[in-house]
């Protein structure tokens, strides 16, 4: 029988107990509260990107002001504070990071020009798991839309931090998406957190052979390459998702409508 490895993201699942500790990493680009609620109680640890501070702070603030949530009462960006603040600090603005900086969330200031802003938050969660001798989840809040050089980052640090780390997920308000190293897979599907519609993208390779199971267009030793096919626009049809393949691929499925 085949060495499958499964795939869960419980951690978009409410009241969860975690079995792994978990960061979050909020990256410069827009979200929802519904989303950001969620994953802020999943996680342990909380870091902003820079400019990501100012999303949590102007998210926060409107929030209060309009007394939007219905879920929970917020005050305002002081009933959320990040653990930490770090980037090159291009992006933060003055007001955000006089804020956080009164309210003891330290702000960082890394001056190397050769890694992103979001580079610079996953070795901060690099240096804390070295003291707690424990690999952490990553959950990337945004880099799957607005700047396509951003994203296309986001793809690529993914698929760089495959051999070095088990989880790594990027989230925004429309899917989810985390990189399947070369090998078999099985990904669980709850319909509660995630759509139907779903994609196989052969990013940073230069093709691979995909066979799968539980979806409406299924593969079998197809060769998937930008030069040819991609699985785009693909459906899931099942409770499990069924992949193997013999290079690194991208896989991303939508989220599901909030109800209510």
């Amino acid at each position: 029988m085949l060495n499958r490895r499964k795939w869960s993201f419980d951690f978009l699942q409410v009241d969860k107990t975690p079995s792994k500790r978990r960061s979050l990493i909020i990256l410069n680009q827009p979200f929802t509260l519904e989303l950001f609620l969620r994953l802020w109680d999943a996680t342990d640890w909380r870091c902003c990107a820079d400019g990501g501070a100012n999303r949590l702070f102007d998210l926060l603030q409107q929030t209060a002001k309009a007394h939007a949530s219905s879920e929970r009462v917020i005050d305002g960006p002081c009933d959320f504070l990040p653990d930490l603040i770090k980037g090159d600090l291009d992006s933060i603005r003055p007001d955000v990071r006089d804020f956080y900086a009164s309210k003891g969330v330290p702000v960082v200031h890394d001056h190397d020009q050769n890694s992103t802003d979001l580079m610079k938050c996953v070795v901060e969660v690099q240096t804390r798991e070295a003291q707690q001798s424990e690999q952490n989840i990553i959950i990337i809040l945004g880099g799957l839309s607005g700047r396509l050089d951003q994203t296309i980052h986001t793809l690529q640090l993914l698929h760089k931090l495959r051999k070095e780390r088990s989880d790594v997920y990027a989230v925004t308000d429309d899917n989810i998406g985390w990189v399947l190293d070369e090998g078999s897979h099985i990904i669980e599907i709850d319909h509660s957190i995630v759509g139907k519609t779903c994609g196989l993208l052969p990013v940073g390779i230069e093709s691979t052979m995909l066979t799968t199971e539980g979806l409406q267009w299924n593969l079998t030793n197809t060769e998937s390459s930008f030069n040819g096919m991609v699985s785009t626009s693909n459906a899931v049809v099942a409770s499990e998702v069924l992949v193997s393949t013999t290079k690194p691929i991208f896989w991303c499925i939508v989220l599901a409508p909030r109800q209510g």
